[in-house]
Parts: C-alpha cells; sequence; structure tokens
C-alpha cells in the first residue's frame, strides 16, 4: 500500500509541476488574445458595472440569487488560507520577483475564468426545484455534445470534494488547537453544526451568508494589512523596486534568504497566481450560474472582480505585509514560510495580531467548506438526480468529522490527482468553445442600443442631452 501510495504522490507531483503549470497559463494567454485583451481594454467600465454595482438589484433576466451573491460563494471558495500561507511560500522560495509574475497570471488568468463563466451561464439549466444549475459538465455536454467528457468531470470533481472536505476541516481544528487549546472534537462538532445549518439551505442560504461573510473576513483582513503597510510607507517604493527588478533577474542570497534564479521565481509566482483564484479549474461556473442576470457576459464580468479581490489584492496585501516587514529574508525564515504572516501581525499588533491571522484562517476555511460542499451536491445532482445529492450533501458532512479527526488520510493522497483530472477536460473545453465566447462578448459590446452600448448611453445621459435615435458605435 506504502509503494502504491507512493507512485499516486509521484505522479501528482509531476502533474502539478511544469505540466500543469504549462496548461493553465496557455489557457489564459490563448483566450487572453481570442478576446483581445478585454480585461485591459474595458477595466473602467468593469470596474463600474462590478464594484460599483455591489450593492445594487438585477435590472434583468432570471436566476436565483443576485450577480454578488454568485460571485461571493464563488470567493469564498477561492479566498482560503492560501492567500495567507501561500504568498510568503512563493517570496521565500521564489524571491520578491515572484509577486511580479504573480499579478501577470491573475490578469491572464481573468479571460480563462471569464470564458468557463459565461460558457456555465450559456448553457445553465433549471432543476426540479426551479434552480438554476450549471457548470462544466453542463457546457462539455451541450456545447461539445460529449456527455461522457461532461460525466468523467462531473465524476472526479464530486469524488475530490470529500478529501478536500477533510483536509480543509483538519486544518481548521489544527489551528484551533494550537493558537486557542481548544479541542478538535469541540471544533469538529462546531464546524459540522456552522457548515450543515447553511449548506441544507441550499444555494439562496448559501448566497445570504457569503455575501456577509466573505466581505467582513476579507475586509478585516485587509484592513489589518492596509495598517501595517501604512506603518512601513517609507519601505513601499524598496519594495516596488524588489518586486521589478527581481521579476526579470537572478537574486543572490541576502539574509536568511537562500537566493532564486529567474526560473525559479516565475513558477513560484505563476503557480501562486494560477492556485489563488482558481482560474480554468472549473468551479467557478457552478456558483455563478445560479445568478440573476441578462447576459452572460454581464455575469462574466463578475470574475474580474473575483480576481481583483482575490489574488491582486488579498494576496497582494500578503506580500506587501512580508516584504515591508522585513520577515522574509530574516533567519530562519525558510524553515516556516507559512508562519511569516502571523509573525508580521505578532510584531506590529501583539499577540491580537497572531489571533486575527488564525481567525481569518478559521473564516476562510468555515467559508471555502460551505462552498465546496455545494459544488459537490451539484455533480451528485448532474450525474444521479436531486435524491441522490442529497445523500451526498451528508456524505460531505460526514467527512467534516473524519477530517477534524484525522482520520482517512490515505484518501489525501488522491486529492491533487483528482483536481488535474477535472482541469485537463476544462480547458481543452473552454479553448474548444472559445469561439462562442468571442461571439458573445462581441455581441455584448458591439450590438446597437444593447447591453454594453445601453450602459454608456445611460452614462452619457445623466451628463449631457442625448439624442433619442442616436446610437454609440464601438
Amino acid at each position: 500500500m506504502d509503494s502504491f501510495l507512493a507512485i499516486i504522490s509521484g505522479i501528482s507531483g509531476w502533474i502539478w509541476g511544469l505540466p500543469m503549470l504549462m496548461l493553465l497559463s496557455f489557457g489564459g494567454i490563448y483566450l487572453s488574445i481570442r478576446l483581445g485583451f478585454f480585461q485591459i481594454r474595458y477595466a473602467p467600465y468593469i470596474i463600474k458595472q462590478t464594484f460599483g454595482k455591489v450593492l445594487s438589484k438585477p435590472e434583468g433576466g432570471e436566476g436565483t440569487v443576485s450577480p454578488f451573491q454568485a460571485v461571493t460563494a464563488a470567493l469564498a471558495s477561492t479566498v482560503g488560507a492560501s492567500n495567507i500561507i501561500g504568498v510568503p511560500a512563493a517570496i521565500c522560495f521564489g524571491g520578491p520577483g515572484a509577486i511580479f509574475w504573480m499579478w501577470v497570471m491573475a490578469v491572464l488568468g481573468m479571460a480563462a475564468k471569464f470564458a468557463e463563466v459565461v460558457l456555465g451561464y450559456k448553457y445553465r439549466e433549471k432543476n426540479s426545484e426551479g434552480e438554476y444549475v450549471g457548470g462544466p459538465m453542463y457546457y462539455m455536454t451541450k456545447g461539445l455534445n460529449m456527455k461522457w467528457l461532461g460525466t468523467l468531470f462531473s465524476f472526479f470533481l464530486m469524488l475530490e470534494i470529500i478529501p478536500s472536505v477533510m483536509v480543509q476541516s483538519n486544518s481548521i481544528t489544527a489551528s484551533a488547537k494550537e493558537s486557542f487549546n481548544i479541542s478538535p472534537t469541540i471544533t469538529g462538532a462546531a464546524l459540522f453544526i456552522l457548515v450543515a445549518v447553511v449548506v441544507i439551505g441550499g444555494i439562496k442560504r448559501i448566497g445570504k451568508v457569503t455575501e456577509k461573510l466573505v466581505p467582513l473576513m476579507a475586509g478585516v483582513y485587509i484592513l489589518a494589512s492596509v495598517i501595517i503597510i501604512l506603518m512601513n510607507i517609507d519601505k513601499i517604493p524598496g519594495v516596488l523596486s524588489l518586486i521589478f527588478t527581481y521579476a526579470f533577474t537572478p537574486m543572490a542570497a541576502v539574509g536568511g534568504f537562500a537566493g532564486s534564479a529567474i526560473a525559479a521565481t516565475v513558477r513560484w509566482g505563476v503557480a501562486r497566481g494560477v492556485y489563488s483564484n482558481e482560474a480554468g479549474m472549473g468551479t467557478a461556473p457552478i456558483a455563478h450560474a445560479a445568478a440573476v442576470n441578462d447576459h452572460p457576459v454581464r455575469q462574466g464580468l463578475w470574475t474580474i472582480f473575483e480576481i481583483i479581490i482575490d489574488t491582486l489584492v488579498i494576496c497582494s496585501a500578503t506580500a506587501f505585509v512580508i516584504l515591508s516587514s522585513g520577515l522574509w529574508n530574516a533567519p530562519g525564515a525558510l524553515d516556516n514560510p507559512s508562519g511569516l504572516p502571523a509573525a508580521a501581525f505578532t510584531h506590529y499588533f501583539g499577540a491580537a495580531g497572531g489571533f486575527m491571522v488564525t481567525i481569518s484562517l478559521l473564516f476562510f476555511v468555515l467559508s471555502t467548506v460551505i462552498v465546496i460542499i455545494f459544488y459537490g451536491e451539484k455533480q451528485a445532482e448532474f450525474l444521479f438526480g436531486l435524491k441522490f445529492s442529497k445523500i451526498m450533501r451528508y456524505v460531505y458532512l460526514g467527512s467534516i468529522i473524519v477530517g477534524t479527526i484525522g482520520g482517512a488520510r490515505m484518501l489525501w493522497h488522491f486529492l491533487d490527482l483528482l483536481l488535474a483530472l477535472i482541469i485537463i477536460p476544462n480547458i481543452y473545453t473552454i479553448t474548444r468553445l472559445s469561439g462562442e465566447v468571442v461571439a458573445l462578448t462581441k455581441e455584448f459590446f458591439t450590438t446597437p442600443g444593447k447591453y454594453y452600448l445601453k450602459d454608456i448611453k445611460k452614462e452619457k445621459s445623466s451628463e449631457t442631452e442625448f439624442d433619442e435615435g442616436e446610437e454609440e458605435i464601438v
């Protein structure tokens, strides 16, 4: 058995090295080119349609939850421990320049995530309970006419959620034990009850919880990070110089930092950009498919909002805290890079700072568990129907308890392999269907009197008189 698990770990390690980074990078680059780098060209408009309408009610279309509730549900899955403990690892092993490549992958990833959400929204369906459902399994089945591929994707994701829930719940109990000396049994029971209350209510309750929980947990962490950055404001020019200089230049050893080659810098930065926002993984469309909106592209614009918050804001905040504090090259930093955020917060805020990081991690992981269980349910529903999805809900809830006590660790070895088995078909599909994404995007941005042009007309009419018969041509 040990030799079998070693083989599985070896295969997973190889796939999640250069092959997976190249695949996800290719998807982002290819789709960005095909879409004409719309995420940059229309950036002001996208920001107005997302950040500017966070508190607005949807103006048209059908769906189960609001666009903001859908995006916070998707964010709840992506904003997690990797935003806090993954970034310092990238800095310690790839150098400050890794942050630049993280930003690059965030921008490219916007196109991949946009494409999968647009397709997920286009091919969504309404189930027997009147809720909208969608995701890669639907656009593989209806878009490519390859139900077998959608079935494989759905089956592997349904299985992947089980060890994923175990790992997440185990990290919560371990963190609570270390920081507050709370028994894993108590933490596990509390987590089970909290998650059960939310997920049993379906996507509507998940949306209501995440639209409050995600802004709160992200806001507190960002605010504390900004305070530390402001306390070190004189060091920020030097931090920016480190990031941009060593993105293209090897960095020699300095202090506790062992130095890095350009290849390592790019690898760690690309990996952090890819892993932090799940662009191309196919999970976001499952949440976005339930949103009320008038066009797939308008819902797709919210994915830009997601990546800005997840990677460009939260991951960057962590990076600036670590780099401005100087802890990244302190002696012993390489031994425990994941502990650097807590060390930085403790340095500036005392014991309360360490607790703040731990609490943030607890809430981040809690929100992740809630949403990935919903993702798993939707796979079970696609494969075997609504009744079976209810059964899987309790299997996932049971996984929380198993994970808190560290049980079934053998399954954890399959986590990365199963994740790779859902990403590969998803990237294949969104690139194959990229023509549909391009057509929908052109329709949205160039149809006279509709969508984008309608929004621009509204903006102009509020500033100057606009002739009723006039149409703006882009």
